[in-house]
């Protein structure tokens, strides 16, 4: 039977062809992924490798520290150093002044490419030669020590305030060159700083990661980040012959209260926080790469079950002479294992060709993460293995029902003049099945509306999106007579080819449910994504410009705290008549750390346009106080609640809370006045402010040239807010909609193999069209109109099934997310149904083609 499949196989390999073309698609899609992925995975692992290769223990201050009295997070200080470098256990000591840092390039853009920026100290290791025994004082300022973890190509480590150093990635983006001048930030205004060198360095994820990397010299890196002659990590190299676990438990009995690790624990924990980052990308990729392979499998099953009804007479000669049933389903499936074998192999091929192309573009992906290119592609032995075994999988799966079906053709077959005519019922049990499919999937669309948690709902609403999508799936055949019946007074008018093609689908309803079904789970996928998506926007736009009544909102790019500077630097601004800081603070409520915002009480009235769900923000200021209604649903307040709290700064108040607000983009958990907090005096998160003109270029240039053109700033209106975070949600639909592409790629690469297949099982038929006068443009329009029908049934009910799953999807949704509603873009749909429809023309021009050309002599004689 095998060496019989092999000859089958041969024999037809055109009609094979578009099936394996399907399943190679599906198979390089997973290829690639994995591929892709690993080489994430693998590059991000060995730059946090490379970080702690000179280093054997790192210390840090413990996260639970509290503050300096500036405000700044907990660091080391010299004492701490001093004492570390004299353990005997200690060979070396890097002590390291980091934190955030933008670098701007001369026309204005940042230097990174999304990835993280970052600046730190050139420091010199304890013991090495001229460093008078303090690690780290002065880079190579007359010391001659070298920080391991860089290597200049030109120029020189700074050496005194005022100069920087700039990674090689950043300065070739920029322009840069030693000797130049570029602006910086720290926490805030800009700053203008000479560039003494370029450096490569191994030893940063920032770098790999498409990010920036500023040097300084040690004094100057303190005051930045930690305080004067303050550390933020010590980075210790053990003596010789010290185990790196020794060194560990003496520097934690030295310094107590400090947070000490190895650095493999180190490197160890963050590859696993990156396995979890790359699992979370494979996992939603992999998703959109299942639905491809799952329609796929309506392509193979439909060719499959086409090519044994073709081969009836054959395979009943086969019973006839002796073979038995379970010989024949051997038979169909190895047909499928060889086909699915080359076209997997071949899968895996483009694959790993697909993956070698994006690889720079995944390293180009850092506003989703860092994704680093890495060295090279890496090629582990699951990402060839997993996918090749899929896609044999798959074909088998897909080809089990048809060739059971073959199994059951009678000897007497071979008698036949030719095949008998398909089944044109839809079965009363697949029926039976469909409908109960459906409505238990209706009636789980409706708990998940209802759920009282959108964790708990969501997935309650796929379960029943996927059962209603099922139960529509098995009635569809049943389903094709009604939309014939309907649309048959357009075919009328249309013409002699459009009434024969819907005849000739109405002849076999169940292939044309099974080529319309990839179809319709597709468009139901790509409508249901729009139509949430578009009340996302809606709430988007109420998050961002209806939540700011303020012109402006000035905030660090990284979302981190911004310098005092900032706030005064606006305050003295011509432009601005009116200035609110928002500052974070946590609150102590019945013995649980809450998180607060703390603004001016006039803020709330006049820069803000809160949405309040119960009570009143006009009651709000002094110690009565607005929750978000996240925490006052978790804790049970409402207004009228009191909460005895305590304050920073060791003070205690009893809290009044006036209403219960929405929250946003700018704010979130209790919101309580400045004046009953003045122990917070901290660096602001956000900024605040009304100018004396309606906002515009001018009046954001002012505002820009006022902070120092500081590229670590953002200043924005209401409107801008809501653009980026709509910027944000089109690009991330984007994605989303190409990789729904492929799923749909795939539906009307099954209607191309359908009718190819159809038109060769025709040809007797088509040649005595031709003969009793149909002409060959006829024949083609008939071709044409069938793929119109499949593509109009498969389009309009999935687009009418992910309406419907999208409208139920955003009944849940929009109970916890303010400004979500509902909106169907009509215009978009018309569009989508339009590009459809022109895709099932042109999946129909090959088929139509062949059908147009058969000899009418050759195609009406016996066979």
């Amino acid at each position: 039977m095998f060496r019989t499949a092999w000859r089958n196989v041969r024999a037809h390999t055109s009609r094979m062809a578009l099936t394996a073309l399907t399943v190679a698609v599906g198979v390089s899609f997973v290829t690639g992924i994995l591929l892709i992925t690993a080489t994430v995975s693998d590059a991000l692992t060995g730059a946090y490798q490379r970080t702690y290769a000179h280093t054997d223990v790192v210390i840090r201050p413990d996260g639970r520290a509290p503050q300096m009295a500036d405000g700044r997070p907990a660091s080391l200080s010299a004492a701490d150093l001093r004492r570390v470098r004299d353990l005997p256990e200690a060979g070396g000591v890097l002590a390291v002044a980091s934190g955030y840092t933008a670098l701007g390039c001369p026309d204005g853009r940042n230097a990174d490419q999304g990835g993280p920026t970052q600046g730190g100290t050139y420091a010199v290791p304890a013991g090495s030669a001229g460093t008078g025994g303090t690690a780290g004082t002065s880079g190579t300022g007359g010391t001659g020590g070298k920080d391991p973890r860089y290597t200049f190509t030109s120029g020189r480590p700074p050496a005194k305030a005022g100069e920087i150093a700039v990674d090689e990635a950043s300065a070739t983006r920029c322009g840069y060159r030693a000797g130049d001048t570029a602006r910086i930030s720290v926490d805030g205004p800009g700053l203008t700083a000479r560039i003494s060198g370029v450096f490569t360095t191994e030893a940063e994820p920032a770098v790999t990661a498409g990010g920036s990397l500023v040097l300084f010299d040690t004094a100057t890196a303190q005051a930045h980040f930690a305080g004067a002659g303050r550390f933020t990590e010590f980075q210790v190299k053990a003596a010789s012959g010290v185990p790196a676990e020794r060194l560990e438990e003496a520097a934690g009995k030295a310094l107590p209260g400090t947070a000490v690790r190895t650095a493999e624990s180190l490197t160890r924990g963050q590859e696993l926080s990156v396995e979890g980052l790359v699992t979370g990308l494979r996992s939603t990729l992999l998703s959109f790469a299942a639905v491809a392979l799952f329609l796929s499998c309506f392509l193979i099953a439909n060719t499959f079950t086409m090519l044994v009804a073709q081969r009836t007479r054959q395979i009943g000669l086969l019973r006839a002479v002796g073979a038995s049933r379970r010989q024949i389903t051997r038979l169909v499936l190895a047909e499928a294992f060889l086909v699915s074998v080359v076209a997997s192999m071949a899968g895996v091929a483009a694959g790993i060709g697909v993956a070698a192309v994006l690889r720079p573009v995944a390293a180009g992906l850092g506003k989703s993460g860092p994704l680093p290119s890495g060295d090279g592609l890496s090629l582990p032995a699951y990402a060839l293995l997993v996918p090749l075994l899929v896609g044999v999988l798959t074909t088998l799966l897909a080809a089990w029902l048809p060739a059971r079906k073959a199994a059951r053709i009678a000897p007497l077959a071979a008698l036949r003049a030719a095949q008998a005519p398909a089944r044109a019922d839809a079965g009363r049990l697949r029926v039976i099945v469909g409908v109960l499919l459906a409505a238990l999937g209706v009636a789980l669309l409706v708990a998940g509306m209802g759920a009282d948690d959108l964790g708990n709902g969501a997935p309650v609403l796929a379960l029943g999106a996927v059962l209603i999508t099922g139960g529509l799936l098995a009635v569809l055949p049943l389903l094709v007579g009604p939309v014939l019946a309907l649309v048959r007074p357009l075919l009328a008018r249309a013409g002699i080819s459009a009434r024969l093609a819907g005849r000739n689908s109405a002849r076999n309803p169940r292939r044309v449910a099974n080529t319309a079904a990839s179809l319709l789970v597709g468009m139901g996928l790509v409508t249901t994504l729009t139509v949430v998506a578009g009340g996302g926007l809606a709430a988007l736009d109420t998050a961002g410009a209806k939540v700011l009544k303020a012109d402006y909102v000035v905030s660090m790019r990284d979302l981190g705290p911004q310098s005092a500077s900032v706030e005064r630097a606006l305050a003295t601004s011509p432009e601005v008549t009116a200035v609110a800081a928002l500052r974070e603070a946590e609150l102590t409520i019945d013995q649980d750390m809450q998180y607060a915002t703390v603004l001016p009480a006039s803020a709330v009235r006049d820069m803000l346009s809160l949405r309040v769900g119960s009570g009143s923000a006009d009651d709000f200021g002094g110690p009565r106080v607005l929750v978000s209604a996240d925490d006052a649903r978790a804790y049970g307040w409402a207004p009228g609640s009191t909460l005895p709290a305590g304050l920073p700064g060791g003070r205690n108040a009893r809290l009044t809370v006036v209403g219960v607000y929405e929250p946003n983009s700018l704010m979130y958990g209790i919101l309580i006045d400045a004046a009953t907090v003045p122990a917070v005096t901290g660096a602001a998160k956000n900024v605040l402010l009304a100018t004396r003109e309606r906002p515009g270029p001018e009046v954001r240039s002012a505002l820009v040239h006022a902070l120092g053109d500081s590229p670590a700033l953002r200043v924005d209106s209401g409107d801008d807010l809501a653009r980026a975070a709509a910027d944000g949600t089109d690009r991330m639909l984007n994605l989303l909609y190409a990789l729904l592409g492929l799923s749909v790629v795939v539906a009307f690469l099954g209607i191309v193999n359908t009718l190819a297949l159809s038109v060769g099982e025709r040809r007797r038929e088509l040649g005595l069209l031709r003969a009793i006068g149909l002409t060959r443009a006829g024949v083609r329009a008939m071709v044409r109109a069938e793929a119109l029908l499949i593509t109009a049934l498969g389009g309009v009910l999935g687009m009418g099934l992910g309406i419907f799953v999208g409208w139920a999807c955003g009944e849940l949704i929009g109970r916890y997310t303010p400004g979500y509603h509902l909106g169907l873009p009509v215009v978009r749909f018309a569009a989508v149904l339009l590009l459809a429809g022109v895709a099932g023309l042109l999946a129909s021009l090959w088929p139509a083609r062949s059908a147009a050309r058969a000899p009418v002599l050759t195609a009406i004689g016996n066979e």
